[in-house]
């Protein structure tokens, strides 16, 4: 075979216009922060997109390959531009002036920046004037990309993850790199086509297990094979990134004799028609919990999962809102209740400086939003001190090593609290593990997360019920102050005539 020259780069961030809390360098520099021969050793055998590209690299040996700058960063708000310029800055400067056959590049597509409203589409234009015209660029995307029709000017080829949770990050690296290796070996050049749509759905119902989303990636499936198309991807946009490109997406990748409009109309309808399917009702706080402690006085099984998704830091929430872990504490519960978690570094370095079995005195939330509910006194107990630190081992992202920073186990009766260092997600049941939490013999267990900790959990649980609660990332979306997002993409009253 032809030996390839091919360059690989990562930045992958989604960010919430709506935090606060900018995410910085040293938020990408803590969560990933890989290059070259070391980035594929770390990635070998995950379920990640960088682990798709080692088993891809095993079994096509004449790929010679340079892996540049890989990073990633927790979903918060806005990157900062010393980010954005220090890390663009050095992949740009590895992939100029090469004789590259191909570039692949790992990219979520609902970043958002200081300055940029589209980050990730200015990134791909600078990297095809960096690589110049001949270079194939591929690229893969979460499916919440928030995507600038205009990148097709720069890429050739592109696939999104096709589960929610994100279970196929190595599978979608794996048919990016698929097309590109064919289209270097036929010398046939694909073309892609990003078409959007003028509504925004709601992530909260975008699971891929069933529902709308799951219909529509089987028709997707269809379509793309009887139509002859290299890929067809739905994306769903990120709903809390307020840019001009927030909304449903339908791409298709296609080689250069195939005309993708007749897959791509049919897609589009088969989305719109889906429209309303994404709404979704929650009940609030104290009725979530109320029912749940019903249901377990009735003899019901737990653990009961009750899901504040407002707060979600996969959503970019802020790890701080109170009005679930309230509802919790007024309850006055004597069954074992498991709360995870809040973000509050300075707490957790107080609860690491008294140490384990010490009496802890403080209030919890509402320090960086107290709007979204405030401060609740806690009296308790240091349970347990870790690391943060334990590799994943649920289905998304597996094998992955995960650095909470440090965290601690606050307990108050049949209360148990985990406070972390950083904000993240307990999106796997290694968590449990780190923190020595036997959910067996969890009642109900209150989290702030959303569809992603299903992966792990779901099989775990009695029961999941979503929570409707304030915070930054809420189901209502008319409740937040969107300049770029027409209210007509999230409200259907605001498109309607009087």
């Amino acid at each position: 075979m032809t030996r390839r020259r091919i360059a690989v780069a990562r930045i992958w961030h989604e960010a919430n216009s709506f935090n606060p809390v900018k995410t910085t360098l040293e938020d990408f520099q803590r969560r990933e922060w890989t290059k070259g021969p070391e980035a594929l050793e770390a990635a070998r055998g995950t379920a990640t997109e960088l682990g798709g590209l080692v088993s891809f690299l095993d079994t096509h040996p004449y790929w010679d390959v340079t892996v540049s700058r890989c990073t990633s960063a927790p979903p918060l708000g806005p990157v900062t531009s010393e980010a954005i310029a220090t890390i663009t800055e050095e992949i740009l400067g590895d992939l100029s002036g090469q004789p590259w056959d191909g570039v692949y590049l790992s990219l979520h597509g609902a970043m958002v920046a200081e300055d940029d409203l589209s980050p990730d589409y200015s990134f791909l234009a600078k990297v095809r004037e960096a690589i110049g015209p001949e270079p194939l660029l591929a690229v893969s995307f979460d499916l919440h990309a928030c995507l600038d029709p205009a990148l097709t000017r720069s890429v050739d080829i592109l696939s999104a993850y096709h589960t929610y949770p994100h279970v196929d990050m190595d599978a979608t690296a794996l048919r990016a790199l698929t097309m590109l290796d064919r289209a270097l070996e036929t010398g046939l050049r694909p073309r892609c086509v990003v078409h959007p749509l003028d509504f925004a759905p709601l992530s909260h119902g975008m699971r891929t297990a069933s529902g709308p989303m799951a219909e529509l990636e089987q028709i997707a499936t269809e379509v793309g094979a009887s139509e002859g198309l290299l890929d067809v991807s739905l994306f769903g946009g990120f709903t809390y990134a307020d840019t001009p490109h927030t909304r449903a997406i339908v791409t298709a990748t296609h080689g250069p004799d195939v005309d993708p409009g007749p897959a791509v109309a049919r897609l589009s309808t088969a989305y719109t028609a889906r429209r309303d399917d994404f709404a979704i009702t929650l009940p609030d706080a104290q009725t979530a919990v109320a029912d749940a402690l019903d249901r377990l006085k009735q003899g019901g099984a737990g653990p009961i999962a009750l899901v504040d998704a407002a707060d979600n830091p996969l959503s970019g929430g802020i790890g701080d809102t109170t009005a679930l872990f309230r509802a919790l504490v007024e309850a006055g519960t004597d069954l074992p209740v498991l709360f995870c978690f809040f973000y509050d570094p300075d707490l957790v370095a107080r609860a690491h400086d008294l140490g384990h079995g010490a009496r802890m005195s403080c209030t919890l939330g509402g320090r960086i939003a107290p709007e979204f509910g405030a401060p609740i006194p806690f009296e308790g107990m240091v349970e347990r001190l870790t690391d943060g630190r334990f590799r994943n081992r649920g289905p998304m992202e597996f094998g992955r090593e995960i650095d909470l920073g440090r965290t601690a186990v606050l307990r108050s009766g049949p209360l148990r609290v985990v406070i972390c260092e950083t904000c993240q997600s307990a999106n796997d049941p290694a968590w449990c593990d780190l923190h020595g939490i036997d959910l067996t013999e969890v009642a109900i267990f209150g989290i702030k997360a959303k569809n992603h900790f299903r992966a792990g959990f779901e099989l775990l649980l009695a029961q999941i019920v979503e929570v409707d609660c304030p915070g930054l990332a809420p189901v209502d979306m008319s409740l937040l102050p969107y300049r770029h997002v027409p209210r007509a993409f999230y409200d259907r009253r605001a498109a309607e005539p009087d």
